[in-house]
């Protein structure tokens, strides 16, 4: 008992100081990974690690609608499916994730299939599992969209450095997991963009372009075409959930964290939540420097629905009357014990 207790003591310091070496920085976000207030009812979306990590095939998909009140303000539609299942006599994860994002003339899609090998640590009371994903990123820009006031002083509309045609390119994108999950709570820690994936677009004069992915650009012009590239950081992501029981009640506290950094800027998000029942739920959430949120959700016979409301504190408040999301799933519960294996009825007929 000892041992047991000494081991998830040096687990639960090494993610301790994991996050606090994650949390030196300012707030900022990778281009092309949303801003969920939701991130707790997606956890495949941020770690390959977490396909599986219940014994349900797992449907979710959500939209959110960021800064309402801006003209051209980020849109993101995200939608993730995973489920456990047996192989070569050991548990595996399997799950899929689709995310597309717009925001000013930039429109992004990522679909990415993810493995995961589970393995049970006895003295632990819980299980490790280690994922990997593979997808494609693909990032467009409407470049004939682009609109130069005749009274800017720093751009022209003939200003050669600016794409003049609609420019899209693809790249593989890699990631990788590794995730915890115990009685009492769940914890992991993700590579996503592992090979910091490169877009090239091509702007010619008949608007044709090359492959890549997205991130922060530079353009060069060349004599019969303009060149941009944008880049996907690598980004270190660290999510963990409790599970708490109040006593003598029928309520549980769910806490959770989110740190998300690409070594350079690093974003995060606390959420506490009250659950009655395992149905009902309502609960409060912060972003460090962007917003305080409000959430409601229900899980009834599987079917999940859930909504949020983002109060920005930052700057953005003054133009934005804030953020919406609604998601919603569904959990269809699987039974891999013993006493159901090979189990048949036989009718013979003489």
């Amino acid at each position: 008992m000892i041992m047991k207790a000494k081991v998830l003591h040096t687990v639960l310091r090494f993610l301790a100081v994991l996050t606090l070496m994650m949390a030196g920085g300012t707030r900022a976000v990778a281009q092309g990974d949303a801003v969920l207030t939701h991130y707790w009812v997606v956890p495949t979306y941020y770690n390959p690690g977490a396909a599986g990590d219940t014994d349900n095939i797992r449907l979710r998909g959500g939209m959110r609608a960021q800064w309402v009140g801006i003209d051209n303000a980020p849109r993101t539609f995200v939608a993730c499916a995973d489920s456990p299942f047996k192989l070569f006599g050991r548990k595996w994860g399997g799950g899929a994730v689709i995310q597309q994002e717009s925001y000013g003339l930039f429109n992004n899609l990522t679909a990415s299939l993810q493995l995961a090998f589970k393995q049970r640590i006895k003295p632990l009371r819980g299980e490790l599992t280690v994922g990997l994903q593979a997808g494609v990123l693909n990032e467009r820009f409407k470049g004939s969209e682009i609109y130069i006031p005749d009274d800017d002083d720093y751009h022209t509309s003939t200003d050669p450095a600016l794409p003049g045609s609609d420019l899209s390119g693809s790249a593989l994108d890699l990631g990788l997991g590794v995730y915890f999950v115990h009685p009492k709570f769940k914890a992991g820690v993700s590579l996503l963009h592992a090979t910091s994936p490169t877009v090239t677009f091509s702007d010619t004069e008949g608007g044709s372009s090359s492959s890549g992915t997205t991130g922060e650009g530079s353009g060069t012009a060349g004599e019969s075409a303009k060149n941009y590239q944008f880049q996907a950081p690598r980004t270190l992501v660290f999510t963990a959930e409790g599970n708490i029981q109040i006593k003598n009640t029928l309520f549980e506290v769910i806490p959770s964290l989110l740190v998300r950094s690409d070594f350079t800027y690093t974003d995060v998000a606390a959420t506490a939540r009250v659950r009655w029942r395992k149905m009902f739920s309502a609960g409060i959430g912060y972003r460090h420097s962007d917003a305080v949120s409000l959430m409601l959700g229900a899980e009834i016979k599987g079917i999940f629905v859930g909504y949020s409301y983002d109060y920005h504190i930052s700057e953005i408040s003054k133009a934005s009357s804030g953020s919406h999301e609604i998601f919603a799933g569904y959990n269809l519960k699987l039974d891999f014990s013993e006493k159901n294996r090979n189990r048949h009825k036989s009718i013979r007929i003489m």
